[in-house]
């Protein structure tokens, strides 16, 4: 017995060994099935890949307006600025941004906000050409386009300028509703620098004109106590009956209750004067008269100038990005070989059967 069990072990082990040979054979004489299946997944992909929606993307790099571009903004900003550093309303503690920093922040505001992503799309015949009338499917269309607009913002660690990428079903109308939507936030950021602008420019007026009222009112108080002090020391003058100037010292100061001393003459003289010249201002009160018939006249808006430059201009995408077709003919290719390798597999056992029967 022992002789027997030990020789019937080889024959198991064989059994359970994977024959190369054997297996390589199946897989040749199954290969139709191999290549039927795979080229038909490949075409089943190729005839999906026609029904499938497209999608087609493009993008662009923005970056800082120059001077030019902002035409008269600048310029009246400037203005506004140096107006602050004359009243010392700045702290120079930290250099402050320059209006085209201001003003290409505001853009990046604007491109990345939801608000404008959601406005332009609603008036694009793109999106009306979408719509089916239905409430709940218009919204999930809507949320879904403002979700194909996407910016990215800089990053100095790695060198990377603001850039925005918008989805679209082709490839030429990614790139012009690109162009519409980056024209669409300029125009927007413009319109709020704007608004931003006419707003600092009537709080300086308003500051200004305090500050000469103020200037005023202070220089008609010392006025009137010149002039009554000068009145109740020629009243006194009168009522004591001095003509002329009294002997002192040249150079002593008066005070108040001894002015009567320069007599009638001198006082009547430097009342006279008084009266003539009117209240003193200083050079302050000339130059914020100067400023304020500036600012009277108010700013002069421009809503046409540029808020950013481009670094890399939209353009026509030269491949989409869904659905690839290359990569999924390939893919369902190979998932067709491996089925058409199983069936023959599978197949090869019930030939060899029915051949021994």
């Amino acid at each position: 017995m022992l002789k027997k069990d030990n020789s019937a072990m080889p024959a198991d082990v064989v059994d359970n060994e994977l024959d190369i040979r054997s297996f390589c054979c199946r897989l040749w004489r199954g290969k139709r099935w191999i290549v039927g299946l795979a080229v038909l997944f490949a075409l089943i992909a190729w005839l999906a890949t026609l029904l499938l929606k497209q999608v087609w993307s493009t993008t662009a790099i923005t970056d800082r307006p120059t001077v030019n571009m902002l035409g008269s903004y600048y310029a009246q900003q400037q203005f506004l600025t140096n107006l602050d550093v004359r009243n010392n309303a700045l702290t120079l503690a930290a250099p402050s941004p320059t209006v085209m920093d201001q003003v290409y922040q505001e853009f990046t505001m604007q491109l990345a906000s939801w608000d404008t992503r959601r406005e332009f799309w609603q008036q694009t015949d793109y999106y009306k050409n979408r719509k089916t009338g239905n409430a709940h499917n218009d919204a999930a269309l809507l949320d879904d386009m403002i979700g194909n607009i996407l910016f990215t913002p800089a990053d100095a660690a790695h060198n990377l300028p603001d850039s925005v990428k918008l989805k679209a079903e082709t490839a030429g109308d990614a790139n012009n509703l690109l162009r519409q939507y980056i024209a669409y936030a300029s125009e927007r950021a413009a319109r709020h620098l704007n608004d931003e602008l006419k707003g600092a420019w009537r709080a300086r007026t308003d500051q200004l004109q305090a500050q000469v009222k103020r200037q005023e009112d202070v220089a008609n108080a010392v006025f009137q106590r010149q002039q009554h002090r000068l009145e109740q020391a020629l009243k006194i003058a009168s009522q004591q009956g001095i003509n002329e100037k009294q002997a002192r010292e040249a150079g002593e100061n008066l005070a108040d209750s001894d002015l009567f001393l320069l007599g009638q003459r001198v006082l009547q003289g430097q009342l006279d004067t008084l009266r003539a010249t009117g209240p003193g201002f200083d050079i302050s009160y000339d130059q914020n008269r100067a400023m304020l018939s500036t600012l009277q006249t108010g700013p002069k808006l421009n809503s046409q100038f540029q808020t950013y430059r481009y670094l890399r201009t939209p353009e026509e995408p030269v491949s989409r990005d869904s659905p690839r077709r290359l990569f999924m003919m390939i893919m369902w290719g190979a998932v067709g070989a491996l089925t058409g390798a199983g069936v023959a597999l599978a197949r090869r056992p019930r030939l060899m059967s029915d051949t021994h029967d």
